[in-house]
């Protein structure tokens, strides 16, 4: 029986660990050939895992030369393109926005907000080459609700979010869907890394009482790339657990 992304080729930023990990796995189990793009390394452990449908790539999301390096190599290694997903993601210093350092916002945004642009500048041309496909990008349900202490994060993913939108609108009719995906408590390298209060505090606020994985953020991936979302654009979809019902 065929994956439900058989035949499509995808790339998956920040694939290297975490959400990206478990986008990039889920899309090679459900069939797709996946290029699997970090700046750590560790992509290179994920492909050598996944086996000949992944193809590791090295490269900057915040850079326009290896944002089209990365692109290139889906259309050489596998042949074209049909979904990117833009997941690679920061999350940055902790203080209020009086006490926020410029140098560190930049670094925050370049990555969260202008990697996200300049994945959908430079995919989508090639997008159109192909007939069309989709476009998945990585938000966060800090694009809805504040996080206090996290001000470049929480504004990298609400562009995110407008970012999404736009390019929904203005190329829904040349047949290239673009949606977002606005994860809660993962348990990543991210959450991790941040204050045990902070992250323990969002945990304990959601519904569902617990943290959701990287697979389960895979799994909405794979649906929003699949044909079986034909009808769905321009959406902001929340994997949070209920923590933005309350």
């Amino acid at each position: 029986m065929a994956g439900r992304l058989e035949g499509k080729v995808a790339v998956v930023t920040g694939a290297g660990s975490g959400i990206g990990t478990g986008i990039a796995e889920e899309f090679v189990k459900e069939g797709a050939r996946v290029v699997a793009v970090d700046i750590s390394g560790q992509q290179e452990e994920i492909a050598k895992r996944l086996g000949s449908d992944c193809y590791a790539v090295h490269a900057d999301v915040s850079r326009g030369a290896d944002v089209r390096s990365m692109l290139d190599a889906a259309v050489s290694h596998f042949g074209k393109l049909d979904v990117l997903c833009n997941n690679a993601g920061i999350d940055g210093a902790v203080a209020h926005t009086g006490e926020y350092p410029e140098e560190e916002f930049d670094r925050v945004f370049g990555v969260n907000g202008r990697g996200v642009f300049l994945g959908m500048r430079y995919a989508i041309p090639k997008l159109l080459e192909n007939g069309g496909g989709t476009i998945v990008n990585t938000a966060s349900m800090a694009a809805m609700v504040a996080f206090p202490g996290m001000p470049a994060y929480c504004a990298a993913k609400g562009a995110v979010a407008m970012l999404t939108k736009t390019a929904a609108a203005e190329y829904a009719s040349r047949n290239i869907r673009v949606n977002a995906i606005c994860p809660g408590p993962i348990r990543t390298q991210i959450t991790d890394s941040l204050p045990p209060e902070l992250i323990e505090g969002v945990v304990r606020a959601t519904p569902l009482g617990r943290y959701g994985t990287p697979t389960e953020v895979g799994r909405l991936a794979v649906f929003l790339a699949s044909d079986e979302s034909s009808f769905i654009t321009g959406d902001t979809i929340l994997i949070d657990g209920g923590y933005t019902t309350l």
